[in-house]
């Protein structure tokens, strides 16, 4: 009997734990609201080829991908830029560092054209919220609990 109410208990504490720690990670650095991972990169790869990597070839690319998402990839709050260069890497094959050592237009970095945010929508229309994501995990980690304890 004790036994039970130990593996209840501990149960409970894993569900409380498990919540928290879905809500108390939002005060670091939050997931990107932009689902970088089924996005097309052949606007890149097509263009920007190796062994040479031309700059004007790979940086025009690079801008064309990446200027729709200029807010969210400056948002220091959020983990956008690690991730979208993440999945540029992954699918392209690129030495580290290419893009950040061949595209520089000025202090600020790179200036991106003016784009209407319906253009910006067009270009990869794959968004996620990561607070729906962590309320999910946490119902899912509820539900798996309570099905434990019945």
């Amino acid at each position: 009997m004790e036994l039970n109410f130990l593996s209840r208990a501990l149960s409970s504490f894993i569900l409380v734990l498990t919540i928290l720690a879905s809500f108390s990670s939002s005060s670091f650095i939050s997931a990107c609201p932009v689902n970088f991972e089924f996005m097309n990169y052949t606007i890149i790869t097509s263009l920007c080829k190796g062994p040479k990597f031309p700059a004007k070839e790979c940086c025009g690319a690079f801008k064309d991908f990446a200027c729709p998402y200029a807010d969210d990839l400056n948002d220091l709050s959020n983990d956008c830029a690690t991730t979208m260069f993440s999945y540029i890497n992954l699918y392209g094959k690129y030495p580290p560092g290419l893009f950040a050592n061949q595209c520089q237009e000025g202090k600020e970095g790179l200036e991106c054209p003016a784009t209407s945010p319906s253009s910006a929508s067009d270009v990869n229309a794959a968004t996620t919220t990561a607070a729906s994501s962590r309320l999910w995990l946490a119902a899912s980690a509820a539900f798996l609990v309570f099905v434990k304890l019945l």
